[in-house]
């Protein structure tokens, strides 16, 4: 398929919000032994849970390596769920997918951002990753969709939300970060995100969520509901350190205005934990020379803003926590025309992200 020299602006196109209709999600199994414990096993029964609860409502296409293909497909037996072999690095395919957009007349296309682990050999968090740069590209030629490639600039799909009419949200955290795009300006930036998102209004929340090793990509902390309706992951403990960043999203958020000039309402999700890796959990991760470590002592990123938006439905993940019925109750409540599915996200999170970051939602032709 075409490697296009225009931008999806220029050629009517837009990145549609979430909850627009899909025709599939797309996953990459996980196997990496120096990132998912225990050879990966606990962490591909996770991500198989995930797979079929989505199956429930959209088909699935999953990648997956040669040397994984039938044990994977084995664990994914499920009519909707479709395996496609695919050379990754690792498993975050919100990430390292394309991010997809399309025109009035229904056609899709793929933006392939450049991909640099999270912050290249400054705080990225695997070496190399030629393979996952790939991914989108290989996506999209499954799917004889045409291409927008971004070479030279560093975009994770996890880094930003769109509303669907205009406004995109984002963290100065992670967009701003020396390690992705240090030769642009805040407002070169915004001009990439405008051309190829089809978006007039950038919100900049300051931070993401603490210890976010993302550099605090928005998916983890703060989302669209629905135009001009936000979910923030809260806490009113002010020992907590997502306090301050809590606080300073709040403010933020309270003096935007989205593209259409309307004043944001923002509703709150609780922070679970905090949560840790157990030292045996730590142990059954391999250490590879360049590969983020784990450490009982790092607390985790948990977030239950980690959902993932199908048709019909929310996939959201749960920790054995004592809010979790509480974000279940104000996610069903946020969003009451959608069935609410649960699922165990602790393995996921012990990776390093959750349901949203491994997945990514590939809208359905008009």
């Amino acid at each position: 398929m075409p490697t296009l020299t225009s931008t999806p602006r220029a050629d009517g196109f837009h990145m549609p919000a979430e909850w627009a209709a899909h025709s599939q999600t797309w996953m990459v199994w996980p196997e990496r032994p120096d990132n998912w414990r225990l050879g990966g096993k606990p962490a591909q029964q996770a991500f198989a849970t995930v797979a079929r609860a989505i199956a429930e409502f959209e088909p699935v296409t999953v990648c997956v390596s040669a040397s994984q293909y039938e044990n994977a497909r084995a664990r994914l037996d499920h009519p909707a769920i479709r395996l496609v072999e695919v050379s990754t690095d690792d498993a975050w395919v919100r990430d390292t997918g394309p991010t997809f957009v399309i025109d009035d007349a229904g056609e899709v296309r793929g933006v392939d951002w450049s991909f640099n682990a999270w912050g290249g050999f400054d705080g990225g968090l695997y070496a190399p990753w030629n393979r996952d740069d790939q991914v989108a590209s290989k996506i999209l030629e499954i799917e004889r969709c045409a291409r927008y490639r971004t070479e030279g600039f560093v975009l994770e799909g996890g880094s930003f939300h769109v509303d669907g009419e205009g406004t995109l949200i984002t963290t100065e955290e992670c967009l701003l970060n020396r390690n992705r795009n240090p030769h642009l300006s805040r407002e070169e930036i915004e001009n990439v995100l405008r051309e190829h998102l089809a978006i007039d209004t950038v919100i900049w929340l300051p931070d993401g969520l603490y210890n976010d090793e993302t550099n605090g990509h928005v998916d983890n902390f703060c989302c669209y509901v629905r135009p001009g309706e936000v979910l923030l992951a809260w806490t009113d403990d002010r020992n907590d350190p997502n306090y301050p960043r809590c606080q300073a999203a709040m403010k933020v958020l309270a003096n935007a205005r989205d593209a259409k000039g309307r004043q944001l309402t923002v509703h709150k999700i609780p922070i679970p934990g905090p949560l840790h890796a157990s030292a045996e959990e730590c142990a059954g991760v391999d250490i590879v020379a360049g590969s983020q470590e784990r450490d009982p002592e790092v607390r985790l990123a948990g977030s239950y803003v980690n959902f993932l938006i199908v048709n019909g439905g929310i996939v959201a993940p749960r920790f054995d926590d004592p809010r979790d019925d509480e974000a279940l109750a104000i996610l069903q409540r946020t969003f009451p025309a959608h069935r609410v599915v649960m699922v165990p996200g602790r393995e996921i999170l012990l990776g390093g992200g959750n349901i949203h970051c491994i997945t990514q939602q590939q809208p359905a032709p008009r």
